[in-house]
């Protein structure tokens, strides 16, 4: 299904009830309505970014419902698509905390392959309805998702934005795992806490303070 050691990881997840019945609900839905992201790229945090490679977690809400937008990554969106308005956030931020320069495109892939879990708490959703897909039943395997992250012995790096995210996230263990809580990027919150809060930089020296690789956050321009 994913490809990678997420299939053991997942594999008594995946047999349970609810999630059978998620399938049902999502071959129905991608039969009758416009749902994004397409069915090859559902899986597409869990396939560029294996259990045992994880070093950090950005966790969104749904994805993008614009036409060409999603491609299973959290924020992310295809290289030749309009960079919206959270990811420019999330760019502004990363070069006033990095230096790094701004890519001219919103593809997060390479992040992803650095060992970034971007995850979105739901992982559909129906052509321009956000949250349509929230009673489906993926937000209990998302949680399932991140109970198994917060398992493992080497730490992490959860980023949570906004207080979606910081509620889904908050029986994290604390001691092992490193938390970043800020704002949403979204530009409705972005200007009360989350522009101005480094958390790229403040990843990388955990990680290395824990003898760990830091993350290459520079993303290259097309």
């Amino acid at each position: 299904m994913f490809g990678n050691d997420w299939d053991k990881v997942l594999h008594n997840e995946i047999q349970k009830p609810y999630f059978k019945n998620l399938q049902v609900a999502l071959g129905r839905e991608y039969k009758e309505q416009i749902v994004y992201p397409p069915q090859e790229f559902l899986f597409s945090a869990f396939k560029e970014t294996s259990y045992q490679e994880t070093r950090v977690v950005i966790l969104g809400q749904d994805p993008y419902h614009g036409p060409g937008q999603a491609h299973g990554l959290s924020f992310s969106v295809m290289p030749g698509v309009r960079i919206p308005p959270s990811l420019r956030n999330i760019y502004t931020e990363l070069k006033d905390d990095l230096g790094v320069s701004i890519p001219n495109h919103g593809s997060l892939l390479h992040w992803a392959q650095e060992g970034v879990l971007l995850l979105n708490a739901v992982l559909t959703v129906r052509q321009g309805q956000p949250n349509s897909h929230k009673s489906l039943g993926w937000e209990t395997f998302t949680d399932a998702v991140m109970e198994k992250l917060n398992e493992r012995n080497i730490p992490m790096v959860f980023m949570l934005w906004g207080s979606h995210a910081q509620k889904k996230g908050s029986f994290l263990t604390k001691n092992r795992h490193h938390i970043i809580q800020s704002t949403h990027p979204s530009p409705l919150s972005a200007y009360r806490g989350f522009l101005g809060s480094r958390p790229f930089s403040e990843t990388n020296q955990y990680l290395e303070s824990q003898g760990l690789k830091g993350i290459d956050w520079a993303i290259e321009s097309t």
